[in-house]
């Protein structure tokens, strides 16, 4: 019982802090009416403003989402091995991770063209189906496809994006909204563009070494039995937390007195993206200390985690909220708000949704997201 009490909270605090920083990472992506600033934030018009941005680029950018791909290579080595407890063969129990993978694709289209939300489930669906064949293998086959896998990525990223940043022209990323858009021109327009944008997460975000990263932990029951592995889990924390950081700190002073090439501002945002695999599962690793540590979980270890136990309905949820409220097609704030107050916005749509997640599980409610998938996924025969 008590592994599986620590695996509940460090597995479900995890995620549901994961959905704080996801929330405020894609906050200022809606803010179209803002003075551009650096890559997807805009321009602080404020001290708070400047603040919010350097947290969000040291400690949120391309860390929130490998923190999510870090917790799904987990989930998905949990969901192999439970599979095969059960009695299922590993074909049996790859055909049901296939399975998930496709209404995680179908999940996905909906959230981008019936919500209009930052969709990352095509993407982490196709991961699960990329990397599914390594289950059944052994750790030696895990961490070889890991170094392959993320040495390319390290040679190819930071100049992609050196030549993406002068394509664009400027040190920030073009606005994804217009004022002039409708809810109906907006939803037509990703239902063309959608099967492009997972393409372009792992061309250009990529997701691939972060969940193998969590496969490789998961191994090692890191999260599940956390007590047994604290020596690990700070070792994991400290140097991923250093390194991450040191990937981050550079582009903190672009646009502030340096102003590098665009190449070059491309490429250091190459290797924010790469460091933020070492953000993500140090931001898991960390978790798995706090649920090691914690003995008599209180008040509000219970609501993070009736959140983290819904993490897929409630990610969606945060989306959809965002959408209403800072979108030109909803009540149009991100026209008018700047990205201090578009965070403290985020922050109200987290706690919203904290405070249901937790009057769910008094009632003993699941997400209903989270039951539609089991009955998609699990067919009964």
């Amino acid at each position: 019982m008590s592994g599986v009490k620590q695996r509940a909270v460090s597995l479900d605090l995890a995620r549901g802090f994961m959905l704080l920083l996801i929330t405020l990472a894609h906050a200022p992506l809606y803010l179209y009416g803002a003075e551009p600033g650096m890559l997807q934030r805009v321009a602080g018009a404020s001290f708070f403003d400047q603040i919010v941005n350097l947290f969000g680029i040291l400690l949120i950018d391309n860390r929130a989402r490998a923190m999510f791909a870090v917790l799904l290579g987990y989930g998905i080595v949990l969901a192999f091995q439970s599979q095969i407890s059960r009695g299922f063969s590993g074909k049996e129990a790859l055909a049901i991770l296939r399975r998930r993978s496709w209404v995680l694709i179908l999940f996905g289209i909906a959230l981008a063209v019936l919500i209009g939300g930052q969709d990352i489930f095509m993407a982490y669906g196709i991961a699960i189906l990329l990397v599914g064949w390594l289950l059944p293998r052994s750790n030696r086959a895990l961490i070889r496809t890991f170094i392959i896998v993320t040495a390319c990525y390290a040679v190819v990223i930071p100049i992609l994006w050196g030549f993406n940043m002068q394509d664009i022209g400027s040190y920030s990323f073009p606005p994804e909204f217009a004022a002039t858009d409708t809810y109906l021109s907006y939803t037509l327009e990703r239902l063309f563009t959608f099967p492009i944008t997972p393409v372009l997460i792992h061309l250009m975000f990529p997701v691939l070494p972060p969940v193998l990263l969590g496969m490789w932990i998961a191994k090692f029951r890191l999260l599940t039995n956390p007590e047994l592995r604290l020596k690990t889990l700070y070792f994991i924390a400290s140097i991923g937390l250093s390194v991450s950081l040191a990937g981050a700190l550079p582009l903190t002073f672009v646009g502030t007195g340096w102003q590098p090439p665009l190449f070059t501002v491309g490429i250091l945002y190459g290797i924010h993206i790469l460091t933020g695999f070492a953000g993500g599962l140090a931001y898991a690793a960390l978790f798995g200390i706090i649920g090691a540590k914690l003995t008599q979980p209180g008040r509000y270890t219970f609501t993070l985690t009736a959140l983290g136990k819904r993490s897929l309905t409630f990610y969606v949820w945060n989306e959809a909220i965002l959408v209403l409220l800072l979108s030109p097609v909803a009540l149009d704030l991100g026209g008018r708000t700047s990205n201090g107050t578009a965070t403290l916005i985020a922050l109200g749509v987290w706690g919203l949704s904290v405070l249901l997640a937790a009057m769910m599980e008094k009632r003993n409610r699941n997400g209903p997201l989270e039951v539609l998938l089991r009955r998609l996924v699990y067919r009964r025969s």
